[in-house]
C-alpha cells in the first residue's frame, strides 16, 4: 500500500495528494474489472432483475446484523443474500412461476423486512450511508477485502464463462450436452451475491446493480463477439470509475452515482456507434 501511495501522489494532480483518494482509486481498478465481467454474464443471462434484488434484500441482511448486535453486518448481510437468491433459484425452479414474479416478491419482502427492523426506535438515518456507499472511506481492510473476493470470484467466473453464458442461451441444449444447469445457476448466484453483498458498503444499495449492468450494456452495443463483449466491458467499466471518482471529487457529489452517470453517458455513445453502423453502407 506504501508504494501505491508513493506512485500515485507523484502525479501531478490536486486529488492525488489526498490519501483516502489513492485508496479508493485502487478501490475503483480492483473492483471495475469483476464488474464488468460479471455484468457481461448477467446481461446475457437475463438476470439484471435478480443482482438488484440481491441488492435491495441486502437491507434485511444489515437489519438482522444489528438485531443480533454484531458490531459489522457483514456477515448477516452475506448470510442472508445468499439464502435469499438460493430460495429464488430454487422456488422459481420447482414451482415454474414466472422469474420476474419470483424476484419481485422476494424483493418486496425482503426490503420490507428491512426497513422494519433497521427503523425500529426511529434509527434508520444511521444506516442510510447502505443506501448511498461511501467509497472514500474504504479503509486498507477492505481494500484487501475486495482484493480477495474479487481474485476468487473472479477467477471462478473466468473457469467458467463459457459454460455459464451457454446455460444461459439454451439450458436445454446445455444439459442434452450434459452440463449440470442447476448447480452453475447456484455457483453463480453465489458468485453475484459475494459480488454485490462485499462492494455494498461504498457502492450502495440504490446503484449497485446500475455499476454491473450499465458497462455491460454499453459494450453489448459495440461487440462483435465475446471477447470484445468483455474487454470493452472492463474498459467502459475502468474508465466510468476513474473518471466518476474525479468527478466526485471537483463537484463533491456522492461518488457512486457519479461513476453511474460516467457510466451512462458512455452507454450513450456506445449507442450512436451502434446507430452510425447501422446507418453505414454494407460492403
Amino acid at each position: 500500500m506504501n508504494t501505491w501511495h508513493t506512485l500515485i501522489s507523484l502525479l501531478p494532480f490536486e486529488w492525488a495528494q489526498f490519501g483516502f483518494m489513492r485508496t479508493a482509486l485502487l478501490a475503483i481498478l480492483i473492483v471495475s474489472p469483476l464488474f464488468a465481467l460479471m455484468g457481461t454474464l448477467v446481461v446475457n443471462n437475463r438476470m439484471a432483475f435478480f443482482s438488484d434484488a440481491i441488492g435491495h434484500a441486502s437491507l434485511t441482511g444489515v437489519g438482522l446484523g444489528v438485531l443480533l448486535g454484531m458490531a459489522n453486518p457483514l456477515g448477516a448481510l452475506v448470510g442472508f443474500a445468499l439464502i435469499l437468491g438460493i430460495g429464488i433459484i430454487a422456488l422459481q425452479r420447482f414451482t415454474r412461476s414466472a422469474m420476474d414474479t419470483v424476484i419481485s416478491l422476494s424483493m418486496s419482502f425482503s426490503v420490507a423486512l428491512g426497513v422494519v427492523l433497521l427503523s425500529r426506535g426511529g434509527n434508520f438515518n444511521k444506516f442510510s450511508h447502505y443506501l448511498i456507499g461511501d467509497l472514500l472511506s474504504i479503509t486498507n481492510q477492505e481494500i484487501a477485502q475486495l482484493l480477495v473476493t474479487s481474485v476468487v470470484v473472479g477467477g471462478g467466473l473466468l473457469l467458467g464463462y463459457n459454460r455459464i453464458l451457454f446455460i444461459g442461451l439454451n439450458e436445454s441444449l446445455a444439459r442434452s450436452r450434459g452440463m449440470n444447469a442447476w448447480w452453475t445457476q447456484m455457483l453463480f448466484c453465489t458468485a453475484i451475491v459475494m459480488v454485490v453483498t462485499m462492494n455494498l458498503s461504498w457502492v450502495g444499495i440504490l446503484i449497485v446493480n446500475s455499476m454491473l449492468i450499465v458497462p455491460a450494456a454499453g459494450a453489448r452495443n459495440i461487440a462483435r463477439n465475446s471477447r470484445q463483449y468483455v474487454l470493452y466491458a472492463v474498459a467502459i467499466a475502468l474508465f466510468s470509475g476513474i473518471a466518476g471518482l474525479i468527478a466526485s471529487y471537483s463537484f463533491n457529489t456522492a461518488t457512486g452515482a457519479s461513476i453511474v452517470l460516467v457510466a451512462m453517458g458512455c452507454f450513450v455513445v456506445t449507442l450512436g456507434i451502434k446507430a452510425a453502423r447501422s446507418a453505414s453502407p454494407i460492403r
